[in-house]
């Protein structure tokens, strides 16, 4: 943030997008560190939203759950991430694009009035938020 913010000031206009983690929501007891720094993403992203919504800037956060990407093609962890698969409603983990087309939504002028919020990418496998 610190490396595009004077460009965005100076052009008046600017959407940023923080990645996150579904484990802000809800952690896992030996994710202890991951979930806390997620929080701090959270956190920051709020306060830069309330910050540079002066300057015509957008901070937001994505919050993704189990995503299919290279590193779970491991077979101890892909067993284990079919098994996770059982409790998230739609029953898969999503792809990376699922993920990227929201990113590109809150870049984009279609989401010009949307700052310090959270959006989730989950499958619903938290469904009692």
């Amino acid at each position: 943030m610190q490396k595009v913010l004077p460009s965005m000031k100076k052009a008046g206009v600017g959407s940023i997008v923080n990645i996150s983690s579904v484990d802000v929501l809800v952690s896992a007891p030996t994710a202890i560190a991951y979930s806390a720094s997620k929080h701090a993403v959270t956190g920051m992203t709020k306060g830069a939203a309330a910050e540079l919504g002066q300057h015509n800037i957008e901070v937001n956060s994505v919050h993704p759950g189990i995503i299919k990407t290279p590193m779970a093609d491991q077979p101890d962890v892909e067993e284990y991430l079919k098994q996770l698969e059982q409790d998230i409603p739609l029953r898969r983990r999503a792809e990376v694009e699922e993920v990227s087309n929201l990113v590109v939504y809150l870049a984009s002028d279609d989401s010009s009035y949307s700052t310090g919020a959270q959006f989730v990418v989950y499958g619903g496998m938290i469904s009692d938020l």
